[in-house]
C-alpha cells in the first residue's frame, strides 16, 4: 500500500474532478503491475496497472488507495469490472469511495465475483493523499492550503509591505513543488497589483504543472486567464479545482482563516527578525481558548537556513 500511495503522489493536482489514485498488483511476492491516475482523470490507476500486468493479474492481489469505481463512464469502463475480468483473487483498498455512483458498490461487485476484499490498510495516509477529492465531496469546495512566509517574530512583510524575499532559495523551491500539487493558486488583489506575481512553477521538469491563477477581488482584472472571486466562500464554484493554494497577502490569508476555510497550513519560517513588520490582521478569534486545539502538526523540517512546518485543521468530525 505504501508503494501505491507513492504512485498516487505522481498525479496530485492533475486529475480533478477525479481523485489521484495509485495501484500496485502483486503476484507470487513480486510486483507485476503499477498504475496511477493519468492527467485529466483517465485512465484510472487500476486500468493502467492491469494493462502492465497482463495475464499475471490472474490470482494476484491488487493494492489500491481507493475503492475501485463501479460506474461506467464514456471515458472508460468501471475498474471493479476490470479487476473481475482480470481474475484477481484479492483487492486491498485503503478507503471507500464517497462518490454516490460507487460508495460501496465497487466492493460489493468484487465480493460478488468471489474476490476477497480488505479495506482500511493505509487509510490515514490515503485520506491525506486525496484530501482534495474528499473535501469536495464532504464540503462542496476544494481543500485549501494557506502558505505563509514568516520571520521569527511572526511578520509576513516589512512595515512598508515588502516581502521579497523573507525566505531563501531552498524554501522557495519547496514552495514551487507545492504549487505543482495544486490545480489553482490564489492571491489577493493587493498582492496582484503590487508584485505582479507570475504564480507559475519554475522548477526544471515541472513547468507544465503550473496551476490556474485566481485573485480575491471585487473588481475584474485585465488578464483573461485569471479567475476573479469576490469572497473566500466562492471557491466552491471553482470548476475542476480540488486543491487550492492561497499565497497571500496578509489580508487574503486572514479572510480565509476568518471564514474557517483553511484545511492545511504551510509555514516557512526564516531566521530573521523584522521588528514592527506587518502581521496577520484580525481573524475573528475572541479569546485564547478558541485558538488552541485547532491545528495538528504533520511535518517539520529544515530547508537550508529556513524551516517548514505543515499543519492540518482539526475539526469536530475528525
Amino acid at each position: 500500500m505504501a508503494a501505491a500511495l507513492a504512485l498516487a503522489e505522481r498525479c496530485r493536482g492533475r486529475t480533478a474532478p477525479n481523485p489521484g489514485i495509485g495501484c500496485v498488483i502483486v503476484a507470487d511476492g513480486r510486483v507485476v503491475g503499477r498504475g496511477w491516475t493519468q492527467p485529466g482523470g483517465r485512465p484510472h490507476a487500476e486500468a493502467m496497472a492491469l494493462a502492465e500486468a497482463g495475464e499475471k493479474s490472474r490470482g494476484a492481489t491488487a493494492y489500491v488507495t481507493l475503492e475501485p469505481c463501479a460506474h461506467v463512464s464514456p471515458r472508460g469502463p468501471a475498474c471493479a469490472d476490470l479487476l473481475v475480468a482480470a481474475g484477481v483473487a484479492r483487492v486491498v483498498a485503503a478507503l471507500g469511495d464517497p462518490d454516490p455512483r460507487t460508495d460501496g458498490a465497487g466492493f460489493a461487485r468484487l465480493r460478488g465475483a468471489g474476490i476477497a476484499v480488505e479495506r482500511g490498510v493505509g487509510a490515514e495516509a490515503a485520506t491525506r493523499s486525496i484530501a482534495g477529492f474528499l473535501t469536495r465531496h464532504a464540503r462542496g469546495r476544494p481543500q485549501v492550503t494557506l502558505k505563509l512566509a514568516l520571520s521569527l517574530d511572526g511578520a509576513v512583510a516589512l512595515a512598508s509591505g515588502s516581502s521579497q524575499w523573507i525566505t531563501g532559495g531552498e524554501a522557495r523551491a519547496h514552495a514551487h513543488v507545492e504549487r505543482s500539487r495544486h490545480e489553482a493558486i490564489l492571491v489577493g488583489r493587493g498582492t496582484w497589483q503590487a508584485d505582479a506575481p507570475r504564480l507559475d512553477v519554475r522548477l526544471p521538469g515541472l513547468e507544465d504543472r503550473t496551476p490556474r491563477r485566481a485573485v480575491l477581488s471585487t473588481q475584474a482584472t485585465p488578464d483573461a486567464d485569471v479567475t476573479v472571486i469576490g469572497a473566500p466562500e466562492e471557491i466552491a464554484a471553482l470548476d475542476g479545482v480540488d486543491h487550492l493554494l492561497v499565497e497571500g497577502g496578509a489580508a487574503t490569508a486572514a479572510a480565509f482563516l476568518a471564514a474557517d476555510l483553511v484545511d492545511r497550513l504551510l509555514l516557512y519560517r526564516a531566521p530573521i527578525l523584522l521588528g514592527g513588520g506587518r502581521t496577520l490582521p484580525d481573524i475573528g478569534l475572541t479569546d485564547l481558548a478558541a485558538a488552541h486545539g485547532r491545528w495538528r502538526l504533520l511535518d517539520a523540517r529544515p530547508l537550508g537556513s529556513d524551516r517548514v512546518e505543515v499543519y492540518e485543521r482539526r475539526r469536530s468530525e475528525d
